[in-house]
């Protein structure tokens, strides 16, 4: 039984209670289930990254809850690389890979099973299912998974008795699995190397759940223009909450923290405190996306005239960045090196700020002495799909010393941000920060702009800022 509080109101259960309690149950088994869409998906997954360590055992556990305040828990994430091979988001879980005398592997799935009727667990503790909601019975899970499924309470028992071959584990997510086996920090960083490669090139039916997040994104950002007003009475939270709202309605949540950043919070690359003023004459950075229900997600950036219009100066700096842009996403096709893409978006910004006088030329010069960083401060983009930052783990072969390929969703992102106490730019220069991000796909013959349904140029932005918000 769970343990109970120490200041609980109640001291124990009586028997009578306890018996009361295991009486009277529906059986609930669903036999109405199918394999969901993605399981073939991660079955050609699964294949690829047995390929990738023949006769070696490996195990991706999904993670377990983390407590947010006492006996308040985050809501649960998965591990990204045990949702990509599995489809699944069932917390305390574990994918692994026997390896077959003959070649290949043996795939199952450890799950928590359902909660037995047949004694207290089901309605006692927090993580109790009448207090956390039902769960898949594991039948129902082999069924939707089309994995064989197995009670994770034995899984530490069988990986540390399990021999005949060595073992791979995905560190830092699952303490107790962690425990049960023997490994090689090394050898395991490999394994999560691998399911970060793998990430790189998406499948169909990955662009097709990106396709909605972004599309859900789009919207999103349409109902916070529409509620610009509502923000300029209050505060960057008002665009927060819109964007949100749409972000719970049509997906899981948001798949990050957005950034809703006026006047000078634009400047903060990472801006998620969000309780600013919204005052019209400055520009509001937004930067959000959309987390689907199978956890891939969009991340899109718009800066926005708060007033509706750009004044001079802030025309001049986001018809910069937007020139940038152009220029990087121009770079986006099958065969180019990843950095083009960044290199053309930032040797474009270097031009205009050796122009504007802020750096010493030759332009050339300044960006191989990447002088223009103190004003664009970040990379020009960067991988996307069931994490914001996708494939964080993958080879740099294999990703910022790669080459682009049909199939890879990146962001084209790239900002100018002069922070209000940099004595070396003018006053009036002070406090403006203007980036404009969009998540493109490699195809055969370039890219396509997925989040293309966004305005993009200063006059589009006018245009359409003036249609929404009125």
């Amino acid at each position: 039984m769970a343990k109970g509080r120490k200041n609980g109101l109640y001291s124990g259960i009586s028997e009578e209670l306890s018996a009361l309690m295991r009486t009277g149950w529906a059986d609930t088994e669903r036999h109405d289930l199918r394999l969901d869409e993605q399981a073939p998906y991660a079955a050609r997954r699964r294949t690829a990254l047995s390929a990738r360590f023949p006769g070696e055992r490996l195990v991706i556990p999904s993670g377990n809850l983390k407590t947010r305040s006492n006996d308040d828990t985050y809501p649960f994430r998965p591990y990204t690389g045990y949702v990509h091979m599995t489809g699944d988001q069932a917390r305390d879980g574990a994918l692994v890979l026997e390896p077959r005398a003959d070649g290949g592997h043996d795939a199952y799935c450890y799950q928590l099973p359902r909660d037995s009727r047949n004694n207290d667990e089901f309605w006692t503790g927090s993580t109790a299912e009448l207090w956390m909601g039902r769960r898949r019975s594991l039948a129902e899970s082999e069924l939707v998974l089309g994995l064989p499924c197995r009670d994770v309470r034995t899984a530490a028992a069988d990986l540390a008795a399990a021999s005949g071959a060595p073992t791979r584990i995905v560190r830092g997510i699952d303490p107790s699995l962690e425990g049960a086996v023997t490994t090689d920090e090394e050898r395991d960083a490999e394994l999560e190397e691998a399911l970060s490669d793998l990430r790189l090139v998406k499948d169909d039916w990955e662009i097709g759940e990106l396709r909605k997040a972004v599309d859900s994104t789009v919207r999103g950002f349409t109902d916070a223009i529409g509620e610009i007003s509502g923000a300029i009475e209050t505060s960057e939270r008002w665009i927060e909450g819109t964007f949100f709202r749409r972000a719970r309605l049509e997906g899981n949540a948001v798949g990050y923290g957005s950034i809703c950043a006026a006047g000078e919070h634009a400047t903060i690359m990472h801006w998620t405190d969000n309780d600013g003023p919204v005052r019209p004459g400055e520009l509001l950075l937004f930067d959000a996306g959309v987390e689907t229900h199978t956890l891939y997600t969009a991340d899109v950036t718009r800066t926005l005239p708060i007033s509706g219009t750009f004044t001079p100066l802030q025309r001049k700096v986001y018809d910069a960045v937007y020139e940038a842009q152009e220029a990087g996403m121009a770079a986006v096709k099958p065969g180019a090196a990843y950095r083009d893409f960044h290199e053309a978006s930032q040797r474009h910004l270097a031009v205009r700020l050796v122009e504007w006088g802020f750096i010493e030329g030759p332009a050339d010069r300044a960006y191989e002495l990447g002088l223009q960083r103190r004003f664009t401060m970040a990379g020009t983009g960067h991988m996307l799909g069931l994490d914001v930052h996708d494939c964080a783990q993958a080879r740099n072969e294999e990703y910022v010393e790669g080459v682009l390929e049909p199939g890879m969703v990146l962001t084209v992102e790239p900002g100018l941000y002069f922070q209000p106490d940099d004595l070396t730019v003018p006053e009036e220069w002070r406090g403006i920060g203007v980036r404009i991000e969009d998540d493109l796909v490699v195809t055969e013959d370039g890219h396509e702009n997925l989040s293309a349904g966004l305005p993009r140029s200063a006059d589009e932005v006018e245009e359409w800022m003036a249609r929404i918000a009125g």
